[in-house]
């Protein structure tokens, strides 16, 4: 669809007009969250609506819109009693509002609106502008890249080429300079809370002060993902009094009567003594200039380079604006001046790529997990994934029982009855005889068969005698979907690290078809430096997600009794990522794992 020259001048200048209108969308979104008020935030999607559908009817197509359902109203239990998390309260509208206040904050679509609205202001000043002459692609540059940013999906796909992504990668850079600004005012409102903390008695407020920030650090955590790096939440797991036969509520070494006090104490404790408060608390200081530097200088130089240098030539030959004295000249040069300009912006975007990584990898540094931490969270996983497969290999042996017992051994047992009235009509009835020798001949076809589908489902004769590779694509022939399988192993892996992985994936197809209503599955098979590593994705309608599905919390808890992981990546609309990684070795073919 066409863009006339005039009609497309009329739509930068609106574009121009939204970037103060967008700035307080941030604010009025941000701002708020620091209290966990969250209404402000709702209201502003609705404006976020009118942009999208603004930019779809400019591309000529329809933005989808991202955000995931909002929750339905908190149902009581037994009791009467509304949970959320692992608290019970008496009334429905706080647990209510608690599940608004995580719809809203674990939904990915936040993540990129914020990320749009911040970095929206920076790619209109530095494309339109600079696209006058071309209006009509500068108009549709915009419009394409915001509609990347605000369709369902993760943030990082809004780029394929080289341009794209080094220009996502600038923009994201002076997000992350917004950031750094915005943590120097919450540590401004630390101080304050440690101040009326400690100054004025009101010690309710000196937990709050070191946690009121953590919003923004789990953000920053998440954010290092451009740079290439992974960040886990460091911090412990928050501790609960012990109720003693005494009645009396015990924290460490103290005893309280009430169970409030034991709690907030508990909650002090918990805050107070886990060092990840304290390193981002020190994150909250330093990480201003770091960033402020990394970040900033390659922010400041493609903005100066383009509007104190680049821009003031285009403006004074393309519409005859009158020069500045103070901008637009290099020692006085106009030409070296617009030479300078390029070169600047070349330059930032040269940089915005390693900068971004230089970022991630400080961000890493301190707002990582503690080795200390990292050992008691492997313990407590080891802990749980050990206990786990002993429940599921317990009722691995119900299930086989269960299926004996209902299917061939009812059989069997058939098979024998009948024999034995066999045995009685031979003399007096043959015909009859006959008759039932054809019906036991039948029922114990029966039974090997759910005998040979019971082993299948304990372990298939194709994964023993073809590997893994080609059991999945033995298992893809039987799927409604049409399946894709890549990849190859060298040689074989051992037969309970063989089977779990089968099952996962078979798990997955499953509820690829069941669930997502996919068409295409690919899956991909490697293992690479002492890991398995198989990589689902389809093609469905997404939004899977592990904590609200018995399948996939099944398949944590297999991979987990080796030590593997399950990370889905399913936004709403799809596709649907699920990377399976399982640390084990690979044998020759020829040696023998049993």
């Amino acid at each position: 669809m066409g863009m006339s020259y005039p009609r497309a001048l009329a739509r930068s200048l609106l574009l121009l007009a939204l970037v103060p209108v967008v700035l307080v969308q941030l604010v009025a979104t941000v701002v708020p969250a620091v209290v966990v008020l969250v209404h402000p935030g709702i209201a502003v999607r609705r404006l976020t609506g009118r942009w999208r559908a603004m930019f779809g009817r400019w591309l000529g197509r329809e933005i989808p819109v991202p955000y995931a359902p909002e929750p339905g109203p908190p149902q009581p239990d037994e009791e009467g009693l509304y949970r959320h998390d692992s608290q019970l309260y008496r009334s429905p509208r706080v647990p209510a509002y608690l599940a608004k206040v995580d719809w809203f904050a674990k939904d990915p679509a936040l993540a990129r609106d914020v990320q749009w609205m911040a970095l929206f202001p920076f790619v209109v000043l530095l494309i339109v502008p600079l696209g006058l002459p071309v209006a009509p692609w500068a108009v549709r540059a915009v419009a394409a890249w915001s509609a990347c940013l605000l369709k369902p999906g993760p943030a990082r796909k809004a780029g394929g080429r080289r341009t794209d992504r080094v220009l996502l990668a600038w923009a994201r850079l002076g997000f992350l300079v917004v950031c750094a600004a915005v943590q120097l005012v919450l540590f401004g409102i630390t101080l304050v809370l440690f101040t009326f903390g400690f100054g004025l008695g009101l010690i309710f407020l000196i937990p709050l002060g070191l946690t009121h920030m953590r919003w923004l650090l789990n953000l920053r955590r998440s954010y290092a993902s451009w740079g290439g790096v992974t960040i886990e939440r460091p911090y412990a797991p928050p501790r609960e009094p012990e109720l003693r036969p005494d009645g009396l509520f015990r924290v460490n070494n103290t005893l309280y009567k009430t169970e409030n006090m034991a709690k907030f104490n508990a909650h002090w404790q918990w805050v107070w003594h886990d060092p990840a408060s304290w390193r981002d608390l020190s994150f909250l200081v330093v990480d201003a200039s770091v960033t402020g530097v990394i970040a900033g200088l390659p922010v400041v130089a493609g903005i100066y380079g383009a509007w104190g240098l680049a821009l003031p030539w285009v403006w004074t030959q393309a519409f005859g604006a009158e020069w500045s004295r103070w901008y637009g000249a290099f020692f006085g040069d106009r030409t070296l001046g617009l030479l300078v300009g390029v070169g600047l912006v070349a330059a930032a975007l040269a940089a915005a790529q390693p900068a971004l990584r230089m970022v991630s990898s400080w961000t890493q540094g301190l707002l990582k997990p503690t080795a200390k931490e990292e050992l008691r969270r492997r313990v407590e996983r080891l802990t749980q994934t050990r206990a786990d497969a002993v429940d599921a290999q317990a009722a691995e042996v119900r299930r086989i029982e269960r299926d004996l017992h209902d299917g061939a051994q009812a059989r069997l047992i058939s098979v024998g009855l009948t024999l034995g009235a066999i045995e009685r009509l031979m003399d007096t009835d043959p015909a009859k005889a006959r008759q039932l020798v054809a019906q036991a001949r039948e029922t114990s076809q029966t039974a090997l068969t759910e005998l040979r589908d019971l082993v299948r489902g304990i372990h298939p004769p194709v994964l023993s005698e073809r590997g893994l590779p080609d059991a999945v694509r033995a298992l893809a022939l039987d799927t409604a979907a049409d399946v894709t399988v890549t990849g190859r192993l060298e040689g074989r892996l051992a037969a309970p690290v063989e089977s779990a992985a089968y099952f996962a994936v078979s798990e997955l197809l499953a509820n690829a078809v069941r669930h997502g209503r996919a068409a295409a599955v690919t899956v991909d098979i490697r293992h690479v430096g002492g890991v398995l590593r198989i990589r689902v994705t389809d093609d469905g309608g997404g939004g899977a997600d592990p904590s609200r599905g018995t399948g996939l919390r099944g398949i944590e808890r297999r991979l987990g009794t080796f030590d593997g992981t399950l990370a889905m990546d399913s936004p709403a609309g799809g596709p649907t990522v699920a990377s399976l990684e399982l640390p084990c070795a690979l044998f020759s073919p020829k040696t023998s794992t049993s």
